[in-house]
């Protein structure tokens, strides 16, 4: 589990996070929700510790991961951060070869190459192997690099907005590959989504923010309501529920 306490983070004058406290469950995917500039992408880039806070203690299992060495968290916590890019002509095999370099730091071995065998045909990229990232669609290249992220076999995945610029299809795609992952393989995900009808329909938990605050958290049967999407967005939400799933309708409402 991580958990974070009394998290703050500031520019000079300006507050992005205040005093947020919350926990991210184990082996569930949770969404992290909230209007552009709730510091939904800060507080994930810290959990990744890719960025310090101001104050307050981020604790993995207990530990704080100031305490965690660089070269050990990377084999806990994998990131992908938005709009990734590589300057190198790579193949998708290749790149998804980077995914294992917290593990051997140079040459893949054969445990390496399996993972990356592993990553492809789980979401299957197989055609894709050999083609190289430059040359084939913006969803095609963001399942290889969330394949680059599986193959790094970390007990936690940070995604900030993976579904960004994706149509429908390659989100779904991309969803319900991280439902199996969680469901199979018992990985912990936490991400930055946009779309409160992918996080109402695959996520476990919830995490919202707005204006840098914890406006509520807690599982996705007691917080996704029409009271606080409504606070949350600023928004009339209606939502429906079916055997299909949930519905949250702000488009005329």
């Amino acid at each position: 589990m991580i958990i974070v306490s009394n998290l703050h983070k500031s520019y000079g004058s300006r507050a992005v996070l205040s005093g947020v406290s919350t926990a991210f469950p184990a082996g569930r995917i949770t969404s992290l929700i909230g209007p552009n500039g709730a510091g939904k992408s800060t507080l994930l880039m810290m959990i990744a510790r890719l960025l310090a806070p101001s104050s307050g203690e981020i604790q993995l299992d207990g530990r704080s991961i100031a305490t965690i060495s660089v070269a050990h968290y990377a084999l806990r916590i994998a990131t992908l951060r938005q709009s990734p890019g590589f300057q190198m002509r790579l193949t998708v095999e290749e790149l998804v070869g980077f995914g294992r370099f917290p593990h051997h730091r140079g040459t893949l071995t054969s445990k390496d190459q399996q993972a990356v065998d592993e990553a492809i045909a789980f979401l299957s990229l197989e055609p894709l192997r050999h083609a190289y990232i430059d040359e084939i669609s913006g969803g095609q290249r963001q399942m290889a690099f969330l394949a680059m992220t599986i193959a790094q076999q970390t007990d936690v995945l940070l995604l900030d907005e993976p579904l960004n610029n994706l149509d429908m299809k390659h989100a779904v795609q991309i969803m319900r590959a991280l439902r199996r992952l969680c469901d199979e393989a018992g990985r912990t995900v936490i991400l930055v989504i946009h779309d409160i009808n992918f996080a109402a329909n695959y996520s476990d938990h919830i995490v919202a923010l707005k204006g840098g605050m914890l406006c509520f958290s807690g599982p996705i049967d007691t917080v996704i309501s029409e009271a606080n999407l409504s606070q949350l967005f600023e928004l009339r939400f209606d939502i429906s529920r079916t055997a299909q799933g949930c519905l949250c309708n702000y488009f005329k409402t």
